[in-house]
């Protein structure tokens, strides 16, 4: 058992139906598993247990339940007062939430529900068994009005991706994963991300070693978002960084605050990584033919993916582009418009959406937002887990995009769903931060950031964990 974020390296994640044939696979050939099972919960409920109260078990009646059913039993046997039942004993010091988890397909009925607001209102930090009960394992969506949301969970045998996006990450808490010492018979359904190595420079490199990047956008009154794509993808370690700002005469300065970045243009730069649409506007439609017909490695944020949402053109020259030659990274909103759909369905399944998008335009696209998505044709999608709300501030979606351009430029032979990877993961990671963290600098914190101290492996050193406060805000 160990906790699970930040993850160390990728790991496997199994959708309901791959965890439900592991689970009946497991059970066949380890007749104990359900044992196992109920005394890793066990084992973990002791060490989170806050009080002298009671620990209240509330068992439905599938495997989830047998889980807490055994895991009640163990610990009863070490002495702890245990209340197994859906009515609430008084003063618990934790709760057990075994209703529900993977036997959920539909909305809790009106006792389960019950049972669901008793758990969250009776005050006890909640620790829930493989999944909340009321989220869904593959969407990571309440299936009704309400799910619980947990202090902790502990996933057992498979990691579902509904811990990781939608709205699994506020419900789940921390995440802590036992795989009961069982290896899946199949292969996995998607993958949770963990750190890549950055691109290698060489003791002989130069800047020309490195690529070039082309960022076009900057309309009138928002060079701003232009320039952070510059800065971030200057900060990644691009060889020589351009900026053609739509809105700026050709004789200005490219960033009075960063003399490195320079003024370009397509016609002097035809092997650059274009990172287009920050701060484009409108009028970045009228360029787009000639840059999506040109550009060798694109990535597509804001304005440029508006402008293609609505011109029928603009999408079959889009499709039209070689495999892997174009990023899309869509915030949901703008992910919506690109589809023709409105933003609530398409967050109700962000991995479907996610691969409706590459499927559709041919491209890796990266549906943003919590727990953001990656897909491409013909490639496994990957979760981010990494990240938080301090990244929910202007700018840093501009910083993202140039971020992916400046390591394609270094690497330009990777696919572009690696490098979407790669830069999703170290842009979440650096944004790992109490409040609120300003585009600038996001930049500075993933130029400093290095892999290995943005990912600590666990080591056992780290168990048990700290026992969490016992009033809960």
């Amino acid at each position: 058992m160990r906790p699970l974020l930040p993850t160390a390296a990728t790991l496997p994640l199994f959708d309901l139906a791959a965890s439900r044939r592991i689970e009946a696979h497991a059970l066949v050939h380890s007749p104990d598993l359900m044992e196992r099972a109920g005394l890793a919960v066990a084992k973990l409920a002791l060490a989170l247990r806050c009080g002298e109260g009671p620990v209240w078990v509330v068992c439905g009646p599938g495997n989830n339940g047998g889980d807490g059913r055994i895991a009640a039993r163990w610990l009863a046997q070490h002495g702890l007062p245990v209340h197994v039942g859906n009515d609430a004993p008084p003063c618990p010091a934790l709760v057990i939430d075994a209703l529900l988890g993977l036997g959920l397909n539909r909305a809790p009925s009106a006792p389960m529900a019950a049972a669901l607001a008793a758990m969250q209102g009776c005050g006890a930090p909640i620790l829930a068994v493989d999944l909340p009960s009321g989220l869904l394992a593959d969407t990571g969506q309440p299936a009704g009005e309400r799910a619980v949301c947990a202090d902790h969970t502990l996933a057992l045998l498979t990691l579902k991706p509904g811990l990781f996006t939608g709205e699994g990450r506020a419900h789940c808490g921390r995440i802590w994963f036992d795989d009961l010492g069982i290896t899946p018979n199949e292969a996995p359904t998607a993958d949770l991300l963990g750190p890549a190595a950055p691109p290698a420079r060489g003791a002989t490199s130069h800047k020309g070693s490195h690529g070039q990047v082309l960022v076009v956008g900057g309309a009138a009154g928002m060079q701003g978002a232009a320039r952070l794509a510059a800065r971030a993808a200057l900060a990644c370690g691009a060889g020589r960084v351009y900026l053609d700002l739509l809105g700026q005469p050709a004789g200005e300065p490219a960033d009075p605050g960063r003399p490195e970045l320079m003024r370009g243009a397509l016609a002097e730069l035809p092997q650059a990584v274009g990172v287009v649409g920050c701060g484009a506007g409108p009028g970045i439609a009228g360029a787009l033919p000639a840059l999506l017909r040109q550009l060798p490695h694109a990535v597509l944020d804001a304005d440029a993916l508006n402008a293609i949402a609505v011109d029928a053109d603009l999408q079959m020259l889009l499709r039209a582009r070689p495999a892997g030659a174009t990023l899309l990274t869509p915030h949901p909103l703008e992910a919506a418009r690109l589809l023709g759909r409105d933003v609530a369905s398409l967050q109700a399944d962000r991995l479907a959406a996610a691969r409706e998008l590459a499927a559709r335009f041919g491209c890796c696209a990266v549906l943003k937002g919590s727990g953001s998505v990656i897909a491409s044709p013909g490639e496994r999608p990957a979760i981010c887990a990494s990240g938080g709300p301090a990244l929910a501030t202007a700018g840093s979606g501009d910083v993202l995009a140039g971020w992916l351009g400046g390591l394609w430029a270094q690497q330009p032979g990777t696919s572009a769903h690696a490098i979407a990877c790669a830069g999703v993961d170290a842009h979440g990671r650096a944004g790992e931060v109490d409040g609120v963290l300003r585009a600038g600098d996001l930049i500075e914190r993933l130029s400093g950031l290095s892999d290995a101290c943005a990912a600590r492996p666990w080591t056992p050193s780290s168990w048990p964990p700290s026992p969490p406060p016992c009033a809960r805000p």
